[in-house]
């Protein structure tokens, strides 16, 4: 299992992440409100502003404090690194 870096030691796992999307818009901040109620939010931020919010297959809504772009950049490297190893 392919394990991604969301910041601050916390990890996810790779196969089962659907996107990374900013937090800013209203149907991305409904999204997080709807996952709070419903108990399926994950707030990975330790306090922190929240920069990207990370969407899984098992529908569970995970907050972030690194960019999108940095998550990205996290899971390419680690596929490379994965794929140089084998």
């Amino acid at each position: 299992m392919l394990l991604l870096n969301i910041g601050f030691g916390n990890m996810v796992a790779a196969g089962r992440l659907i996107a990374v999307v900013s937090p800013e818009s209203a149907p991305i901040k409904r999204l997080m409100q709807d996952a709070r109620d419903r108990g399926m939010l994950i707030d990975a931020t330790y306090g922190r502003r929240t920069k990207s919010v990370i969407l899984m297959d098992t529908d569970h809504v995970i907050l972030s404090a690194i960019e999108p772009e940095a998550v990205v950049a996290n899971a390419e490297d680690r596929q490379r690194n994965t794929e140089d190893e084998q």
